[in-house]
């Protein structure tokens, strides 16, 4: 076991062998549930499968790289023809 305080802010620290052991990063999120009175349990949520994608094509060099395609208006798709 490890010993960490709660801070004036009500933030706890997590020590840094277990984010380092469990490859933590900050910005990552946590769910706390109460179990009873003094007893919690800490669980790190999943991170979305393609987290930091869009990032990573906004930062891609060539600009010019992809190209809109023609395609029809949404607002005809299903539409019978009369």
């Amino acid at each position: 076991m490890v010993k960490t305080t709660l801070s004036t802010k009500g933030q706890i620290v997590l020590p840094a062998e277990f984010r380092k052991k469990d490859g933590i990063e900050p910005g990552q999120e946590f769910d706390i549930e109460r179990i009873e009175r003094g007893e919690y349990r800490l669980v790190l949520r999943e991170s979305a499968q393609n987290q930091g994608f869009v990032d990573w094509l906004l930062a891609c060099p060539d600009k010019e790289y992809f190209e809109s395609i023609a395609s029809e208006s949404t607002d005809t798709l299903g539409a019978t023809e009369s």
